[in-house]
């Protein structure tokens, strides 16, 4: 079977606490009552492939599970919402990776993270797989900054993939890791949007139009942006390309942040894959995080893709 994504990374157990007053200072909080408990899968690969395997797209995860109960658990709620589970690997030591997520009242968060199987990825697992991205177009990696046995071949790994013929795109998280190896692993990028504060923590620029530059020497042909939350977004396609996404309207009320970021990738690259242009797949995106805040976790607000298309006027 064909391809249009392969989502490498991070997978784990999302079990969010929610609502919680974070305000507080946690050594202050001796009891605090939640709402009923309800496990997730959690991560780039269960969040993206959820959201594009919902709009339509044949997506595969790849990445480590622990032989246990929660490692069943992440491959059967994978296939349950569409994905090829054929590369979701058991690691023979390591656990499931875990996350307690602390929602607050505006829906911002905070992870308590195991990092286990997940975190255990590296370019051997990849590169011994490699026939996978021969047959697809664009592959998604995450999370930059929470890869460590990845991230110092990381750039090697890319070019294996583009070689192959697949796109690469690459997300961030754990506050966007250092510059370097990054800068080692731009020029075999076809796509990268990091969050403000990750493009921040990795340039150093307050202003996104510097952080742009600043990516650009050293990938003059790839589309970069800079995800600005309640502000849209700013991508570029080429050195002096700016395009500004506009912010979109959330359909409901906002209840949790979580994965939105996600939820943005995973609606451009369905837009790319669709054929559309940059700036109509950008509106996808943005349409995407806007229903992702709606629902409790990062794919329960996700609408289908009719209703999202109509909500980015497409």
């Amino acid at each position: 079977m064909d391809l249009d994504c392969v989502v490498v990374g991070e997978i784990c157990v999302d079990i969010p606490l929610l609502t919680v007053d974070r305000s507080i200072p946690l050594k202050d909080i001796e009891y605090a009552p939640i709402q009923q408990i309800r496990p997730s899968a959690g991560g780039i690969v269960p969040n993206c492939g959820t959201i594009m395997s919902r709009y339509g797209l044949n997506v595969s995860g790849f990445a480590y599970v622990g032989d246990d109960h929660w490692g069943q658990y992440l491959t059967t709620r994978c296939k349950q919402v569409g994905l090829n589970t054929d590369c979701l690997y058991m690691h023979p030591s390591s656990a499931t990776s875990a996350a307690a997520i602390i929602v607050g009242d505006d829906g911002e968060h905070t992870f308590f993270y195991h990092a286990g199987a997940s975190r255990q990825l590296d370019k051997t697992c990849i590169l011994e797989n490699l026939d996978i991205f021969r047959k697809t177009k664009f592959a998604l990696i995450g999370y930059y900054g929470l890869m460590p046995y990845l991230e110092p071949d990381l750039a090697e790994v890319l070019e294996a993939i583009q070689l192959t013929g697949c796109k690469t795109a690459l997300d961030t998280a754990g506050g966007g890791g250092a510059f370097e190896p990054l800068d080692r692993c731009l020029p075999f990028l076809d796509i990268y949007i990091p969050s403000y504060s990750e493009a921040f923590a990795q340039t150093g620029e307050t202003d996104p139009n510097s952080m742009l530059l600043k990516y650009r020497e050293y990938c003059p042909n790839a589309l970069l942006g800079i995800k600005l939350g309640s502000r849209g977004a700013l991508l570029s396609t080429h050195l002096g390309h700016r395009l500004e996404v506009p912010s979109i309207l959330p359909p409901d009320p906002i209840l949790d942040t979580t994965g939105a970021g996600d939820s943005f990738y995973a609606g451009l690259i369905t837009g790319l894959c669709r054929g559309y242009d940059v700036e109509t797949a950008s509106r996808l995106a943005a349409a995407s995080g806007a229903c992702c805040i709606t629902g409790i976790g990062p794919t329960a607000g996700i609408r289908s893709y009719p209703e999202t298309l109509k909500l980015a006027k497409i």
